[in-house]
């Protein structure tokens, strides 16, 4: 209704207060003219002086203290009808998902065959977790809505730490990982396990990135079939992403045992991932590593909410003040000229 009349970029919360000022300006006028009319003024009478020598002082104005006072009232109002500021939106941080790592430690993630672009050496040959530390690095730093757990597995599983929205903790813990830090086997069915217990479900799916060199599951209790049926269940998809050459992998002839001719039952990285819903790809390079870390992130979005709220700064506490100044003004000019 009055923000019309308001400078760009401020408003008035509660305008309808300002229909005080109404009559508020009747009392001013009122006053006003009271204080204009003839006031007698006082008589200085002493004993000691004859009758003739009787005058009268000038009686103090009091205009002053009314303007005083009629506009410290309208400071008041303004107070009431909640001068502010506005901003931009705020936007709400991202819902996210919950997110675990699951990263492969065994001995072949040691080895220098994976290309990396320096721009000072060119073209040179690092270690497969360099770079997989490095891209996982760069996925976590860019999704600040999600929750991150890093689980580690090799002989042994070991959480280095559950999903937490603590980005740079989950980073640490990613950069503190050591080829061969829980041993050279591969328990894929109990890392699979683990990580399956730490997720939590919410309005987003959970889902998990397995990182592994697709060696065979030669150690554990729980096989990768049963960790599959479980996620299948849950509704956790599984990101499998193959660090190095697996001649089993991407529908190639199945595994089969070495005393035995019947196909091998337990799924490799391709059937987790194709058969909970996930994406698999095979990774060769640092570029490969960042083009498939980029399209898992795409296939697990975060949800932007809509923004409700705007930048606010309140000037209701600065009429008040300016009323408060106003008022003891007025009262001091009373003072000081009926001293």
């Amino acid at each position: 209704m009055f923000e019309w009349m308001l400078p760009r970029g401020l408003e008035l919360a509660q305008p309808l207060w300002l229909f005080l000022l109404l009559p508020v300006a009747g009392w001013s006028w009122l006053a006003w003219r009271r204080a204009q009319g003839e006031v007698p003024g006082m008589v200085l009478n002493h004993p000691a002086l004859p009758l003739a020598a009787v005058g009268r002082l000038p009686a103090p104005s009091l205009r002053g203290p009314v303007a005083l006072r009629g506009l410290a009232f309208a400071l008041l109002v303004l107070a009431l009808a909640q001068p502010r500021q506005v901003g931009g939106w705020i936007q709400p941080p991202p819902e996210g998902r919950d997110i675990v790592l699951l990263i492969d430690t065994s001995l072949t993630m040691s080895i220098r065959d994976f290309v990396a672009h320096d721009p000072k050496l060119g073209k040179r040959e690092v270690e497969r977790m360099s770079v997989l530390k490095d891209t996982l690095t760069r996925f976590i730093d860019g999704r600040p809505g999600d929750r991150f757990g890093v689980i580690v597995f090799g002989s042994e599983v070991a959480t280095l730490t559950p999903p937490t929205f603590d980005r740079a903790h989950a980073i640490a813990q990613i950069q503190r990982i050591q080829v061969g830090m829980v041993g050279g086997n591969t328990a894929l069915g109990d890392a699979l396990g683990m990580a399956l217990k730490q997720v939590r479900t919410r309005r987003l799916r959970p889902a998990i990135i397995l990182v592994s060199d697709g060696a065979d599951n030669n150690a554990g209790t729980l096989t990768p079939a049963e960790a599959l049926a479980v996620a299948h269940q849950a509704g956790v998809a599984i990101h499998a992403l193959q660090f190095g050459s697996d001649p089993y992998a991407a529908g190639r002839a199945a595994r089969v045992t070495s005393n035995s001719a019947e196909p091998d039952p337990q799924p490799g990285l391709a059937d987790l991932a194709r058969l909970s819903g996930g994406h698999y790809d095979d990774i060769h390079s640092a570029a490969d590593a960042t083009r498939v870390i980029q399209a898992v992130g795409q296939l697990e979005p975060t949800l932007a909410s809509p923004a409700r709220h705007r930048q606010v700064r309140e000037g209701y506490w600065l009429a008040l003040a300016l009323a408060a100044i106003t008022l003891v003004a007025a009262q001091g000019w009373i003072l000081r000229r009926t001293a």
